[in-house]
């Protein structure tokens, strides 16, 4: 079965789950971007107005422009595609009728807008526009709701398909950490190790589970640009330094989310310098707090607090951004994060754990003389606790002279 039956078997089981009777996609030129949701449920593009719904009843309809309509029906996903030419009004509501038909009242009738998720976001307001236009005055208007109580879960409940293309890009990613250990060495730039990143992402068609532009993020040192940055075409790999990557590649659709850290050393040294070994140790230890506090049933902002409270035990200052985000077909994949109750968070940390969840867990602290000390891993949530999906940075590397 390939992912996007996967994902449909899913959604009717959701929306039973959540008491909705109808799921709509309305999307239209899908090529340039559009909605987050589609790939999940159809492979390929739309090019006209386009409306695929799903029913609680497990009935699948698919009307699309005339153009559209082979790949729909030769995929075997949809039990109906109808091809229209002229307008969409009208098949589109001879296709709720035959799901839903009018006499029965109102049906909670699931969009894809939401005020917490861009995930679950990709109806746009022109579109939210058409749509109420086709279905003014029908008993269709009225059921109009958010979809994001089954588009939140339906890409969080990461599928065993999904999973294991999690895990390839995951082993992808890891190799590349693996390549930059033997390449990188004092006196290269930020620039040239993301360049050779790059480079080797491109021979083997990986994609960048975020903007090119930012994937890797690559920090030599204090002097580096913090966060999303982008590399410096000067600032070097010197001695004393701590060596930080933030990687993420996609592979057969599906992504990773990894950061890991070198020490370079001085010919002084005699081993990592205490300071620096404390820090990584605490890092990794509010790592391993927050792994051990993530259960199925647990609210995000509860995970994140273990873990805050580890690293703020420790001697270090907090970390100014959530513990974990989901991933999925990107980095950044949407639906509840590990995070603190902060307003820019929206409901996100609100969100319960749920098996099936695939989560990064990261944090780091930033060392005046040595730069920033960051880890990055990423785990599977199952029903007694987690499984490790990365293999885990439990030594500090040293980065070869």
């Amino acid at each position: 079965m390939n992912i996007t039956s996967e994902k449909l078997n899913q959604a009717e089981s959701l929306l039973n789950e959540k008491d909705i009777d109808l799921w709509l996609t309305f999307v239209r030129e899908t090529a340039e971007g559009g909605d987050p949701a589609l790939p999940l449920i159809l492979e390929g593009g739309l090019t006209w107005q386009s409306a695929l719904i799903v029913s609680r009843t497990g009935k699948r309809v698919a009307v699309v422009g005339n153009y559209d309509a082979d790949p729909l029906i030769a995929s075997g996903d949809w039990h109906s595609v109808i091809p229209y030419t002229q307008s969409i009004r009208e098949p589109l509501l001879e296709a709720l009728e035959s799901l839903h038909p009018s006499s029965q009242g109102s049906p909670r009738l699931a969009v894809n807008f939401s005020e917490n998720d861009p995930k679950a976001d990709g109806l746009t307001l022109g579109m939210f526009h058409l749509l109420k236009g086709y279905l003014q005055g029908t008993v269709y208007e009225a059921g109009l709701m958010s979809a994001e109580p089954i588009l939140i879960p339906l890409r969080a409940r990461k599928t065993p398909t999904e999973l294991a293309r999690i895990r390839s890009a995951i082993a992808e990613t890891q190799r590349l950490f693996e390549e930059v250990s033997d390449y990188a060495r004092v006196g290269l730039t930020e620039r040239a190790v993301y360049d050779f990143i790059q480079t080797r992402m491109s021979e083997r068609n990986l994609g960048y589970a975020w903007d090119q532009a930012g994937d890797p993020i690559v920090n030599a040192g204090p002097e580096s640009m913090g966060g999303h940055s982008v590399p410096s075409e000067t600032l070097q790999i010197q001695p004393g330094q701590i060596f930080h990557i933030d990687l993420g590649v996609i592979k057969e659709g599906y992504s990773s989310d990894l950061q890991r850290c070198w020490y370079v050393p001085t010919h002084y040294d005699a081993g990592i310098p205490e300071p620096v070994q404390q820090a990584f140790q605490a890092v990794t230890g509010a790592i391993t707090a927050g792994a051990d506090a993530l259960k199925p049933g647990m609210i995000g902002w509860e995970v994140d607090a273990v873990a805050r409270e580890f690293i703020k035990a420790a001697g270090y200052p907090e970390y100014m951004h959530a513990l974990g985000h989901q991933v999925g077909r990107v980095a950044h994949d949407g639906g509840g994060i590990l995070g603190p109750r902060w307003e820019r968070y929206g409901e996100t940390p609100t969100m319960t754990v749920e098996v099936g969840q695939v989560y990064t867990l990261e944090l780091g602290v930033f060392l005046k003389e040595q730069g920033y000390l960051g880890i990055e891993e990423m785990v599977v949530v199952h029903e007694m606790g987690v499984e490790w999906l990365s293999e885990r940075q439990e030594q500090l590397w040293i980065l070869k002279d």
